[in-house]
């Protein structure tokens, strides 16, 4: 017989309630670590400014300035609260498991805590890889520069770059974690995922296109393909749940 609901039925002021407490956890998790990343902001801001120090090597006309006489302030603000979001991500992750819980069946309340160890990895793979892939971002767009031309760079605008690069690519590898989620929760099947395998490939290679502005086939594959291999695995994953909930359904 198939699995009763733990409790009954929410009503919508238990679910505004719900969502208001996770909203505060999150929020108090985020302020929290932003304010932990305020108090290291000049060892953060080192390892932030390393990328464009090794891209500098290769073009020495380009220099790091401020422009604005509230561009630090605005600077350290991005700098703790991007990474506080990104410190904070097993947290937020788990929260936003707990609160989908609720309607979950007993027996499917364990797949919370092991999607939250699945997408907080993935998350922050993603952010490293983001990070790793900057300096050779930053030559390709400082080739653009005329001989004979300096290149002034404000820190602000290169510090909000590269977080938000980073950032991007920690969301961009949680992907397969929504094809899991899509698939457990019966809004789509595997099969029906894997008929669109053509715009998994396209949006891999436009990721990896986003990533290397230069178009070099070799570093746009170095991205697009583990993208690539986790979601078609995720899609394998979400085929064979399919076929394990229509064998409980026969078994009924």
């Amino acid at each position: 017989m198939a699995s009763t609901v733990e409790s009954s039925s929410m009503t919508l002021g238990e679910h505004l309630n719900e969502l208001r407490s996770r909203i505060v956890k999150c929020a108090a998790a985020i302020l929290l670590t932003t304010g932990l990343v305020w108090s290291q902001y000049e060892s953060v801001f080192g390892v932030l400014r390393r990328p464009f120090d090794a891209a500098r090597l290769e073009h020495p006309q380009t220099i790091l300035a401020f422009t604005g006489v509230t561009s630090g302030l605005a600077m350290q603000l991005n700098i703790a609260l991007i990474g506080g979001l990104i410190l904070s991500s097993p947290i937020w992750i788990y929260q936003l498991w707990r609160f989908v819980a609720p309607g979950l069946h007993r027996k499917e309340k364990k797949w919370a805590v092991i999607f939250t160890g699945i997408a907080v990895p993935m998350f922050l793979t993603g952010c490293w890889l983001g990070y790793a892939v900057l300096p050779r971002t930053l030559n390709t767009l400082f080739e653009f520069t005329p001989p004979k031309v300096s290149n002034v760079t404000s820190v602000d605008s290169y510090i909000s770059f590269a977080l938000h690069l980073t950032l991007f690519f920690g969301l961009g590898f949680l992907l397969p974690v929504l094809i899991l989620i899509l698939n457990f929760f019966g809004i789509a099947t595997g099969r029906t995922m894997l008929h669109s395998w053509r715009w998994i490939v396209i949006g891999a290679f436009f990721f990896g296109a986003i990533a290397t502005p230069n178009g070099d086939p070799f570093g746009m594959s170095i991205i697009a393909l583990p993208i690539m291999v986790l979601c078609f695995g995720a899609i394998g994953i979400c085929i064979l749940n399919d076929r394990r909930v229509a064998g409980k359904t026969t078994d009924v």
